[in-house]
Parts: structure tokens; sequence; C-alpha cells
């Protein structure tokens, strides 16, 4: 993970996972779990991009 992209993610949380991913299923779950709260949106960020894929 590059500085930006965790400058990225720490700000608006699924803007990192579509950096990472792409639009898709991670994506969708990281924009709805954002809403839900920021906490769960940034978690599920942070494991997503650092999980090995």
């Amino acid at each position: 993970m590059g500085f930006w992209r965790i400058v990225f993610t720490i700000i608006l949380p699924p803007l990192g996972v579509l950096l990472d991913k792409g639009i898709g299923g991670a994506f969708i779950l990281n924009i709805i779990l954002t809403l839900l709260g920021y906490f769960p949106g940034l978690i599920h960020a942070f494991w997503v991009q650092t999980k090995q894929s």
C-alpha cells in the first residue's frame, strides 16, 4: 500500500477499495458498510487492501 492510497482510504474508505479492486462486490460492500458507520467501512477497506489475493 502506498502513502496516497492510505490517505484516500482514511478520508473515504470506498475510494481506497475502488483504487485497489475496482468496481465489484468488495466496493459495493464497502459503500454499504461506510453508510452504516465510518469505522466498519474503514476496517473493511484496510482488510481488503492488506489481504493476499
